[in-house]
């Protein structure tokens, strides 16, 4: 059975209105949310990029909801024993309703320290070793590795969650997705595409149905569909570049360059915008369609409480306990 999620862009809205987007999120019907987890917005028409792990210890006291990052890189600008201390406790904090999501990252948020910015197969090897690492800590026992490329000595996390935190892996291809089914706890990605769902699931081998597989999307909501549309292609642009540029360029400048070059038409083409309820809803079907347990959704634009309004009413109602 499908689940309807809310999707926290940390890039657009600051620390106090994410905490308040998940009231509303609970209020009105969704059983689950993201937050994502970014050094700098993709652009600076968003404007903010708070630190997620200080979000998470809010919302941890402000909703009953289960959390997850969408996503966590664990490799470059943070070391993976960190992210698993920090992990460990938000998941203490929504005892127990924590997962921690991962990827092979931007080069946007993780170059900020100088760090080279490998190529992609060399992400997902660190990507891969890192969750290793991280799972090793979850068990609260002390851990020593000298891998390739981590090294720990002597880590031990003495404040843990009664279980391991799962882990998911986020993935856009299907070397990303074999990863996932490997070794991830459930597989993360932000198009409806099956394909990735059963590479995903293949790769995961006996085991794979049990493991969840969720998608996200964003809509820009709002009664008037051109206005709806110029918010969104105006604050993300990104929605329409190919995914390899979205992990190579380096700085908010960079992508809005980049951006110049996507219409209005190509947003309307990748975002739902207006307050067509069929077409939100046909939006949602194609994740459940193509095998998603959980679908999350991220409102763009300030209209937070009519988006939570709309969906509650009308979008949500004709979803919910979808097979």
């Amino acid at each position: 059975m499908t689940e309807y999620g809310y999707f926290l862009a940390a890039e657009e809205h600051g620390p106090a209105d994410l905490v308040e987007q998940a009231r509303m999120a609970e209020q009105a019907g969704f059983s689950h949310l993201w937050i994502s987890d970014h050094y700098h917005p993709w652009n600076d028409a968003q404007g903010q990029s708070s630190f997620v792990w200080s979000v998470i210890g809010a919302l941890a006291q402000a909703t009953s909801l289960p959390v997850q990052t969408a996503v966590t890189c664990p490799t470059i600008r943070i070391h993976p024993a960190i992210v698993a201390q920090a992990a460990a406790t938000s998941a203490v904090l929504l005892e127990g309703r924590f997962r921690l999501g991962v990827g092979s990252g931007e080069a946007l948020n993780e170059h900020v320290l100088g760090d080279r910015w490998p190529p992609a197969p060399i992400r997902l090897e660190m990507l891969e070793e890192a969750v290793m690492v991280m799972r090793q800590l979850f068990e609260g026992r002390r851990v020593t590795h000298h891998g390739k490329h981590y090294t720990v000595e002597n880590a031990r996390l003495y404040t843990v969650p009664e279980e391991p935190v799962p882990i998911d892996i986020a993935a856009f291809g299907s070397a990303a997705a074999a990863l996932a089914g490997r070794v991830g706890d459930g597989f993360i990605t932000m198009t409806p595409d099956a394909e990735l769902v059963a590479r995903f699931r293949r790769g995961s081998g006996a085991g794979g149905n049990s493991k969840p597989a969720s998608g996200g999307l964003k809509v820009a909501y709002g009664p008037d569909h051109d206005e709806a549309l110029r918010t969104a292609h105006r604050l993300w642009p990104t929605e329409g570049l190919p995914g390899e540029v979205l992990s190579t360029l380096t700085t908010p400048g960079q992508f809005e360059q980049a951006a110049q070059l996507v219409t209005p038409e190509r947003i309307a083409d990748e975002v739902v915008c207006g307050d067509d309820a069929e077409a939100h809803v046909a939006a949602l079907n194609a994740y459940a369609e193509a095998g998603f347990d959980t679908v999350y959704v991220n409102q763009i634009g300030p209209d937070q409480r009519g988006f939570f309004d709309f969906y509650r009413t009308k979008v949500l109602p004709q979803v919910a306990g979808r097979e």
